[in-house]
């Protein structure tokens, strides 16, 4: 059981907390994916190549950012990364603690680290605006939900991880009226699609335009890059849906798949999940897998179903505001 000192959490002697460097960043990555391994479900976790691109991010320091907790012997057994997600207002924390060295204080000192941390960008905020800390933890850890919430931190919404096992080939695809899939070409694409996902997700909760540095270095950066496996759907000139996917940890995975406002009811999302399963299943691929915001108001968790996918596994994220003002 963890002890609380004058405010503050007592580390057990045993162990330091220290900030990180760039050679502890595949022990990291294998804490995160071991601990995840233990709770069920490690597909959500970064290997350690899409961890270094996360690193590598515009304005993200490893050793201000990122705190590890070590035994005598050197043995990394916790880890916690801080995130600006966007305006020094929307913040980010992703840790684990492995389970053997749980009830030490490890959990809390790392949010401490963080929260010290976050008070940086608070003062780096629009002097209005509301500035909230998330985390997300596998509703399987009952030890990690106790941990955020002793920490000021309270649940807002649930995450589903969908797959999908297909047993046959799909069925060929007729798309509506009007559209056309072209091969992806990033040096003549890569800014209307850029435009086009920042559109689509406008009207989802918590989501906010990306600069094209930020998304491109999330998309094009990504180890598990293949602009052969993205589907994008043309009216005209116009992008009016895409399913931006990749091969990752043996599955295909459906990274961001929207339909813009205009596109939408006319058969065009269904349409681009089955192309999506029809170009997975030729390569040999028969498991996709996607995340979604299990209340998403545009209805794509129906889809997802419809299109035969079930929730593999649920997520909860957990906010904790440091300071109170106008939401952005």
């Amino acid at each position: 059981m963890e002890i609380i000192i004058t405010g503050k959490t007592y580390l057990d002697p045993g162990l330091t907390i220290r900030p990180a460097h760039w050679t502890d960043i595949n022990a990291v990555a294998k804490l995160s994916h071991d601990v995840a391994e233990m709770e069920g479900d490690s597909l959500f976790v970064l290997t350690a190549e899409e961890m270094a691109n996360e690193w590598k991010s515009e304005g993200f320091n490893i050793q201000r950012d990122v705190f590890v907790v070590e035994t005598r012997d050197g043995r990394l057994v916790g880890s916690e990364e801080f995130y600006n997600e966007s305006g020094h207002y929307k913040l980010k924390a992703d840790g684990c603690v492995h389970p053997e060295f749980r009830g030490l204080g490890i959990g809390s000192s790392l949010l401490e680290k963080i929260d010290e941390r976050a008070q940086a960008e608070i003062r780096l905020a629009a002097p209005d605006a509301r500035v909230c800390i998330q985390s997300l933890v596998n509703n399987k850890d009952k030890e990690g939900h106790s941990l955020l919430q002793n920490n000021g931190y309270s649940p807002v919404r649930y995450y589903w991880r969908m797959e999908i096992k297909l047993q046959e080939a799909p069925l060929p695809v007729t798309f509506p009226a009007g559209i056309e899939l072209r091969p992806f070409n990033k040096d003549e694409y890569a800014v209307a699609v850029w435009e086009a996902d920042n559109e689509a997700f406008r009207d989802h909760w918590g989501s906010h335009d990306r600069t094209y540095e930020e998304w491109s270095h999330g998309k094009f950066g990504n180890p598990n890059f293949d602009p052969t496996l993205w589907m994008i759907a043309w009216d005209r000139n116009e992008v009016a849906g895409f399913s931006q996917n990749r091969l990752r940890k043996g599955i295909g995975w459906i990274g961001t798949i929207a339909v813009r406002r205009p596109w939408r009811g006319k058969g065009l999302g269904i349409a681009l999940m089955h192309g999506t399963f029809g170009e997975f299943y030729k390569r040999g691929v028969t498991t996709i897998g996607l995340g979604v915001d299990s209340a998403n108001l545009t209805g794509a968790t129906r889809l997802y179903e419809r299109a035969g996918m079930y929730v593999a596994g649920e997520f909860a994220l957990y906010e904790k505001e440091l300071r109170s003002g106008e939401m952005k």
